[in-house]
């Protein structure tokens, strides 16, 4: 009777070794098929992006030059990052890239005055966000500090809206990409929540958050526009000035213009 016991026992726990042998190989397997999934996805927006990164021609208008220049970035950028993803997560933050580079592709396209084309998955915080409804100009630190509804030649920089370091920036054409210090460094500067009152006060479509100047610490968010931050200057190799607002140049993509797409 005691050696049938002990074959019992030595059964049991052949048997409990062999489950969590199988459930961890399970688990693995599965964690490798969400990762497939998710870089198949992200892969599918990336080649939409470069396709009409490529594909469209923004002639001698700035502002779909320096839109198509931002598409480009993120196109880039997007690239790098699912080539690195080891995680579903990982994945996922390279599509978000290129969401954000669809959104400059849509802005170039307004731009030129061609059909946008179909609405884009929204970005998170970018609801929140609001966008900007009227024309607007204050004076910060000693600069003009435009934004408008509109594309330009005094608002060629195009934001989608979204999050940058823990404050929300609405959708909207600006003057400049006030913005760039915060998404590459982290942290808005000193005086920033006056641009913020000045720039947004009273302006429908716009949040009393973001009009009050108001931010949640700081710090990136990396569900948000500035997860997906980007730390080079433009296509073209012109860089970021750090000290004040920046100088960004356009790039310039050959090639002739593609009818519509579909996301």
């Amino acid at each position: 009777m005691p050696d049938l016991l002990l074959i019992v026992i030595l059964a049991l726990i052949v048997f409990g070794a062999f489950s969590l042998l199988r459930n961890r190989s399970n688990g693995v397997q599965n964690q490798h098929l969400r990762l497939d999934d998710a870089k198949a996805d992200a892969r599918q927006a990336i080649e939409r992006l470069g396709g009409q990164v490529y594909s469209l021609n923004p002639g001698d208008d700035p502002a779909a030059t320096q839109a198509l220049a931002d598409a480009g970035e993120r196109f880039t950028a997007a690239g790098s990052q699912i080539e690195q993803a080891t995680t579903p997560g990982q994945a996922m933050l390279a599509k978000q890239t290129a969401v954000e580079g669809l959104y400059y592709i849509r802005a170039a396209r307004t731009a030129l005055k061609f059909d946008p084309g179909p609405p884009i998955p929204e970005l998170d915080g970018q609801r929140a966000a609001g966008s900007v409804t009227e024309d607007r100009t204050v004076d910060f630190e000693g600069q003009s500090v435009a934004a408008s509804p509109a594309p330009s030649k005094q608002t060629p920089n195009y934001f989608p809206g979204g999050r940058v370091a823990g404050r929300a920036v609405p959708a909207g054409w600006y003057s400049t990409p006030w913005w760039r210090p915060a998404l590459i460094a982290g942290a808005w500067g000193v005086g920033s929540a006056f641009l913020f009152t000045s720039l947004f006060s009273g302006m429908d479509g716009v949040s009393s958050e973001v009009a009050a100047g108001d931010f949640d610490g700081g710090g990136f968010d990396d569900g948000g526009f500035d997860g997906g931050g980007f730390d080079g200057g433009d296509v073209d190799g012109s860089g970021f000035d750090g000290g004040g607002f920046g100088d960004f140049g356009g790039g310039d993509f050959g090639g002739g213009d593609f009818g519509g797409f579909d996301f």
